[in-house]
C-alpha cells in the first residue's frame, strides 16, 4: 500500500507532536481489524534499516576494542572512548531532533543523520589512530543520535489506534537485538577479515536505507519552532562528557587532577546546565517533567535497565577475551543467546502491555534480570561457557520483555502539556546512562583488579574472575533497586486514553 493511503487512514488521529515534531489531525481513520502489517511495511523497512545499524554499532566495537589496544598500541583507558564518545556523541544530539525536524523536516533529517553516519563509518575504517578513531566514532554518533528519535516518531505516525503497543514491540526487536547481535557480527569481523570491515559495511547498508527512505518514508509538515536553546545545547555535552572522563579517570585514581578536574567540571557544568533549562520556556530537554511521581519512578528504572544491558554488554567480551582467552566471534557466539532471548521476549512485552500495562511486565523483565547478574558474581575462572551463556539470555528476556512496555509507560505518565518533550529527555538520558556505565564499570574493574593481582596466590585469569565478579555484585544491587522501584510503578491518568483516536501520541525523540 502507498504511503499516502497509509496517511489517509490515519486521518482523523489527533497526534501530539514530540518535542515539537508536527502534530497534524487527519481523517478517516480504519478500525483496529482493518489493520495489516504489509500496510506499512515498506516504511519500516527503511526505519529498520537506519536504526539497525546504528544501534549495531553502539556494541560491535565492544568486541574489537582488545585488538584496537593492540593495533595502536594504546591502553583500555584510552580506546574505551571510542565506545563513550559515540554515546556521548548521540546524546549531545538526540535534543535537537524535534526542533531540526520541526525546522526542516522530519524525513530530510532522519535521511542526512543516516548519510552523516555512514560517513563517520567510512572514516573509522581509515583511522590512522586511536585519536583519529575517536574523534571519527564522536561524527558517527553525531549522525546517528537523531536517528532513533525520529524512527520512532514516524512508527508512532504509522500505528493505528490500539496497535501501538504491537507495532512498538516489533520495532523494539532491533532496538535489542542490534546490541546483542553486534558482538556476533564484529567477531567474526576481527577474527576472520579485520575490525575495519566493522565500519565498512555499513557502507551499502547505509546507502539501501536512504535510498528506500527517500521512496517510503511520509513527509511531515514543518513548523515553526523557537529559538534554539543554545546555551543548553553548549552547557549539556560538557556537563555529561566531563563526568565520564572523570569517573573513567577514577579507575587510575580518584585523587589525580584529571579525576577531579572532570568531575568538577561536569558537576558545575550540570548545576549550569539544569538552571538553564527550567528557566527557559521551550528548553533544550525538559526536566519539568520529573513533576510528575510516575514519570520519575519509570525513568529511574530505565536508567538502571540501560546500566545492566549495555555494561553487560561491555564487560563479558572483555572478561571472555583477556581472562579466559576466548577469540573475539568466540566471545560473539557466547553472547548470542542474549539476543535471541531479547528478540522473542520483545514482542511477547508489547502485545502483553495492550492488556496489562507495564508494571507487571517490567517487575517480571526486572526480577529476571536481577537473577541474571547475580548469576555473573558468581563467575570462576574455570567456568565453561554455560555458565555465561544462561544468565545472559535471562538477562535478554528480561530486558526484552520490560523494555518497551517501560517505555510506553513514560510517554503515558508525563504530563499533558509536556509529553511532547518527553522521548527526547528519555533517548538522550539513555545514552549518557549507557557512557556512565561503561565509564563507571571499568573503573570498578581496575580497582579491584589492583587489589587482586597483588596478591600472589592469585594467577591472572583468578584476579579477572574475582574483579568482574565483585563488578556484576554491584550491577546485582543496582538491578534490585530497579525491582523495587518498579513495584511502585502506578496505571498513569493518561493510559485510558492513550491509544483512543484523540489521544494518539506520535512518539518521536
Amino acid at each position: 500500500m502507498d504511503v499516502r493511503e497509509v496517511d489517509k487512514r490515519h486521518a482523523s488521529r489527533k497526534r501530539i507532536g514530540v518535542n515539537g515534531m508536527s502534530a497534524s489531525t487527519v481523517k478517516g481513520a480504519p478500525p483496529d481489524d482493518s489493520f495489516s502489517i504489509k500496510s506499512i511495511l515498506a516504511p519500516l523497512i527503511a526505519i529498520i534499516v537506519g536504526l539497525f545499524m546504528v544501534i549495531l554499532d553502539g556494541t560491535a566495537v565492544n568486541v574489537a576494542l582488545p585488538r584496537l589496544m593492540d593495533d595502536f598500541g594504546s591502553t583500555f583507558t584510552i580506546v574505551q572512548w571510542t565506545v563513550t564518545g559515540y554515546a556521548l556523541a548521540q546524546a549531545a544530539v538526540i535534543p535537537l531532533a524535534g526542533w531540526m525536524s520541526d525546522r526542516f523536516g522530519a524525513k530530510k533529517i532522519f535521511l542526512i543523520s543516516v548519510g552523516l553516519f555512514t560517513i563517520g563509518s567510512l572514516l573509522c575504517a581509515f583511522a590512522q589512530d586511536v585519536n583519529q578513531l575517536i574523534l571519527f566514532r564522536v561524527l558517527q554518533g553525531l549522525g546517528g543520535g537523531m536517528v532513533m528519535p525520529i524512527a520512532m516518531a514516524f512508527t508512532y505516525r504509522l500505528s493505528p489506534p490500539g496497535k501501538v503497543g504491537a507495532v512498538m514491540g516489533m520495532m523494539g526487536i532491533p532496538i535489542l537485538l542490534a546490541p546483542a547481535l553486534g558482538p556476533v557480527f564484529a567477531g567474526w569481523m576481527v577474527d576472520f577479515v579485520s575490525w575495519e570491515w566493522i565500519f565498512l559495511i555499513n557502507i551499502p547498508i547505509g546507502i539501501i536505507g536512504i535510498i528506500v527512505g527517500i521512496r517510503t518514508l511520509p513527509n511531515i509538515e514543518r513548523q515553526s519552532v523557537a529559538s534554539l536553546d543554545l546555551l543548553g545545547m553548549l552547557l549539556a555535552p560538557i556537563a555529561f562528557a566531563a563526568l565520564s572522563y572523570g569517573v573513567s579517570e577514577g579507575g587510575t585514581s580518584w585523587s589525580s587532577t584529571k579525576t577531579i578536574a572532570g568531575l568538577v567540571i561536569g558537576g558545575v557544568a550540570l548545576i549550569l546546565f539544569i538552571i538553564a533549562e527550567l528557566r527557559r520556556s521551550q528548553p533544550l530537554l525538559e526536566l519539568r517533567v520529573f513533576r510528575s511521581s510516575d514519570f520519575t519512578r519509570g525513568i529511574i528504572v530505565q536508567w538502571i535497565s540501560q546500566i545492566a544491558l549495555f555494561g553487560t554488554l561491555f564487560m563479558i567480551p572483555l572478561f571472555l577475551q583477556q581472562a579466559k582467552g576466548y577469540s573475539a566471534f568466540d566471545t560473539g557466539l557466547i553472547m548470542l543467546p542474549q539476543a535471541i532471548a531479547a528478540g522473542l521476549f520483545m514482542p511477547i512485552g508489547g502485545k502483553l502491555f495492550d492488556r496489562l500495562g507495564a508494571r507487571p511486565l517490567v517487575v517480571a523483565g526486572m526480577v529476571i534480570v536481577t537473577g541474571a547478574a547475580f548469576m555473573l558474581t558468581r563467575i570462576q575462572a574455570d567456568d565453561g561457557v554455560m555458565m555465561m551463556m544462561v544468565p545472559l539470555a535471562l538477562l535478554g528476556a528480561g530486558m526484552g520483555l520490560s523494555m518497551m512496555p517501560l517505555n510506553t509507560h513514560l510517554i503515558q505518565s508525563a504530563p499533558q502539556n509536556l509529553v511532547g518533550r518527553v522521548t527526547s529527555l528519555t533517548n538522550a538520558a539513555q545514552q549518557v546512562m549507557t557512557s556512565f556505565a561503561v565509564a563507571g564499570l571499568s573503573t570498578i574493574v581496575m580497582s579491584r583488579m589492583k587489589v587482586y593481582t597483588t596478591d600472589p596466590a592469585n594467577e591472572l585469569v583468578e584476579s579477572y574472575a574475582f574483579s568482574f565478579g565483585d563488578t556484576f555484585l554491584v550491577l546485582t544491587g543496582i538491578a534490585v533497586m530497579g525491582a523495587i522501584i518498579a513495584l511502585l510503578l502506578r496505571k498513569p491518568k493518561n493510559a485510558d486514553g492513550a491509544n483512543k483516536p484523540e489521544a494518539i501520541q506520535m512518539m518521536s525523540h
